[in-house]
């Protein structure tokens, strides 16, 4: 088996679930936002933010592990589980651990929505937007692909989307809803010459 396996299994681990725990948020913001309004089957789109998410935990673990199995990077289950504690980077190192945490916390809370109040539900899953940061923080310090301009022209992109689909989300929500039974109440008022 090639030496170098595991720490490939444990870069593409890294990315993946970088752009998928991304791809969740954006998909969660399009659609807690209001920005996406006519698609059909809402129960299957919510699907897709949870199924991302879930492939998010999937592909962060994978990183971990192989991290641990690979010989060449000597991180241990200390380095990777509790942060800053590790000698190399620490701090980038940390902020990946934090994200991971968090992360585990966002998709946890969302298997348990039903049986938790919708404020503790509403709360955690807003550690969404930290986790994107620390994990664009340990992608762009930690990461062997940090210096890659096609990394880091996607990291624009997506962090611009998140923050633009953020800021219509927060206007969207700051709106009176208009419902069908004040829209039939309107009377027409009548227009003076």
């Amino acid at each position: 088996m090639n030496s170098q396996l595991w720490w490939f299994t444990a870069r593409a681990g890294g990315l993946v679930s970088w752009g998928l725990a991304a791809a969740s948020v954006l998909w969660g913001l399009a659609l807690s936002g209001r920005a996406i309004k006519s698609l059909p089957r809402p129960n299957w789109l919510l699907d897709l933010h949870r199924y991302l998410g879930g492939l998010a935990v999937v592909f962060t673990a994978v990183h971990v592990a192989s991290l641990i199995a690979d010989s060449t990077t000597h991180f241990g289950p200390v380095e990777v589980l509790v942060p800053f504690t590790g000698t190399w980077h620490p701090a980038a190192v940390g902020a990946g651990v934090v994200a991971m945490y968090l992360l585990l916390a966002v998709e946890l809370t969302s298997l348990l929505r039903r049986r938790l109040p919708k404020r503790i539900w509403r709360l955690t899953h807003f550690l969404s937007f930290p986790l994107m940061a620390l994990g664009t923080i340990h992608l762009l310090t930690a990461g062997t692909d940090r210096n890659n301009v096609a990394l880091r022209l996607l990291v624009i992109v997506v962090i611009s989307a998140i923050a633009g689909l953020t800021a219509h989300r927060i206007v969207a929500s700051t709106r009176p809803r208009t419902t069908d039974s004040r829209r039939s109440a309107r009377v027409p008022v009548p227009s003076v010459r």
